[in-house]
């Protein structure tokens, strides 16, 4: 196959000597709890979930779900309705999620880290009227409930479900504690199961775009939740699958309210894994702990989780880790790859798409001993997806021959965006990403840059995900951003700035003139930066991504206060 023929990335459908499906239909039209029920019976003495000190087996799981089912229920669920659930990653969050789907309702994630005012928008647009929230969110919850729809206010500690859980939980007038509700109601399956439509009904509502505009909810059903799943680990590892299934496990060092998590989460529950969490995504130490005494079959990271572990001393282990989100630079990947002896693996999703699109089969691999070349690409797209390149500028086909910006389709792709069916979608089912991509002769597609973090500098396009990487050679950098700033003396052109965060021991000893220099001979002249800021921190985003906005915002506000620039909006 040529680089014009349809999907000619289906060549590199393999997992070293072993082929891969090319399509995996038909897909299972069932609800999505069905897979917790599938694993409770084949697994049922198997650990589902490892959490600080605390087990939880796939029937005890199933039990917990089934009672607070049946609680919920009670309280008035009903299907289609949004249950919010504003928990850190926990054993609760999981129990909380798919009892709600047992109830016909569905999940409406929200970050605890969000401020009230941006937990009292996603409520009232989600129409809430149950909210699940540990104790020390109470507060928060209780300034916000009368503006919103909620009626019941479910709380749980942050010890329950560890090994350091308490005895009676405590009582708190008007509210309702999780674990009371759990035992005062039957450890068993809903007496009449709503009769869901799985290719209608929603399963997870999220809401995304935060960090680039007014959050909009993502509508997810029954059916595309289950074909992504379907579509990710229990295809990749088809080949393998009798060997890891019920056997193998997972580490999920990121917050379950992100979709990758989430996602990551039901993907271990679907093939009956042991998911280790960790409840705080910083904690490196502890990651790199759980990763040498467990020796996970995969652990789920993100770039800034990857720059934190590339200044540690991980060891050799025959771990898989692969990462999402956001773009991996090279360096980062090499330094914790040298450290592993194992590759980097890429994902690479939205949570419009399920959130899984592709996946990078040259690194997993490794595990059957035959990795003949490993790119650091996101992959090749996963079954039953379709993928086309748009030129920006004219809209049209870029044919796989150039860069352009990646757009998609599959049964994995969401309803649209809340309320409003096919909304964020073309006629014809496709969803632009938003970010630019190059494919090469094998079918592995690579992000160039998202089209909104991409700068005009006097007409030339600079992609600042190009400098992110050439700022991660230089040895001294932990963290690095690149943002276009306007540039106050050509209207409508940028300047470039980069952020700095430097490894421990080289603070004060590295001068933005040295990091300038280190550019110049890497990068084009109009795309050296003009302008250089260290800091201890950068900002990031809730899951864990550099929040290039905030910088530019940050950069917009002070030129403006300043003078330097008008009130034109940018």
């Amino acid at each position: 196959m040529d680089r014009l023929s349809d999907k000619f990335w289906l060549k590199s459908y393999k997992l070293g000597p072993y082929k891969l499906p090319e399509t995996l239909q038909p897909y299972p039209k069932v609800p999505l709890y069905k897979i917790l029920d599938n694993a409770a019976t084949d697994y049922p003495t198997k650990v589902a979930i490892d959490y600080e000190g605390k087990e939880i087996r796939y029937r005890e799981l199933k039990l917990m779900v089934d009672s607070l089912a049946n609680a919920l229920i009670a309280l008035g669920t009903k299907r289609g309705k949004s249950i919010a659930i504003l928990l850190p990653s926990c054993p609760q969050f999981i129990i909380s999620d798919f009892a709600i789907l047992k109830t016909g309702a569905f999940t409406t994630p929200i970050s605890p880290l969000h401020k009230a005012d941006e937990i009292e928008y996603e409520l009232k647009q989600c129409q809430a009227e149950t909210i699940i929230c540990l104790e020390d969110h109470l507060d928060l919850v209780s300034s916000i409930k009368g503006k919103t729809n909620i009626q019941n206010v479910i709380v749980t500690s942050v010890k329950d479900y560890t090994a350091e859980q308490g005895g009676t939980p405590k009582r708190i007038p008007g509210r309702y504690s999780l674990r009371e509700l759990m035992v005062k109601n039957e450890a068993e399956p809903p007496p009449s199961e709503p009769d869901i439509d799985p290719m209608e009904d929603l399963a997870y509502l999220a809401f995304t775009g935060g960090a680039t505009g007014v959050p909009k909810g993502v509508m997810l059903t029954h059916y595309a939740r289950y074909c992504n799943l379907m579509q990710g680990l229990a295809w990749v590892y088809s080949p393998l699958i009798e060997s890891i299934k019920g056997k193998s496990s997972l580490i999920i060092p990121l917050p379950l309210y992100h979709t990758y998590a989430h996602w990551a989460c039901q993907a271990s529950i679907h093939l009956g894994l042991r998911i280790i969490l960790i409840p705080d995504p910083r904690d490196t130490d502890t990651l790199i702990k759980l990763m040498q005494q467990h020796r996970p079959l995969l652990v789920c990271t993100v770039p800034t989780q990857l720059m934190r572990m590339a200044e540690k001393k991980i060891g050799r282990m025959p771990v898989m880790v692969m990462s999402g989100a956001a773009p991996l630079p090279k360096r980062v990947a090499d330094a914790v790859s040298a450290e592993l002896k194992m590759p980097i693996s890429e994902g690479y999703g939205l949570t419009e798409t399920g959130p899984l699109t592709h996946i990078n089969l040259s690194t997993f691999s490794k595990i059957t001993g035959f990795a003949p070349s490993v790119k650091l690409s996101i992959g090749v797209p996963i079954p039953d997806t379709e993928v086309k390149l748009i030129d920006p500028d004219t809209g049209k086909d870029a044919d796989f021959t150039r860069e352009g910006e990646l757009y998609l389709r599959g049964p994995q792709i969401m309803k649209g965006y809340w309320p409003n069916k096919g909304s964020g979608l073309t006629k014809d089912g496709w969803i632009a990403s938003g970010d630019i991509a190059r494919v090469d002769e094998d079918g592995y597609f690579y992000i160039v840059d998202r089209v909104k973090d991409m700068a005009n500098v006097s007409g030339y396009k600079v992609y600042t995900t190009t400098i992110d990487e050439v700022l991660f050679t230089h040895p001294a950098v932990a963290m690095a951003a690149a943002i276009g700033i306007p540039d106050p003396e050509r209207l409508g052109s940028d300047r470039i700035k980069v952020f700095i965060r430097l490894k421990e021991g080289h603070e004060g000893k590295v001068t933005a003139e040295e990091i300038i220099e280190h550019c110049q001979d890497r990068v084009p002249p109009y795309a050296v930066p003009k302008f250089i800021e260290f800091r201890k921190d950068l900002p990031l985003t809730v899951s864990e991504k550099l929040f290039k906005r905030a910088l530019r915002d940050e950069e917009i506000a002070k030129m403006k206060k300043a003078g330097s620039l008008s009130e034109q909006p940018y």
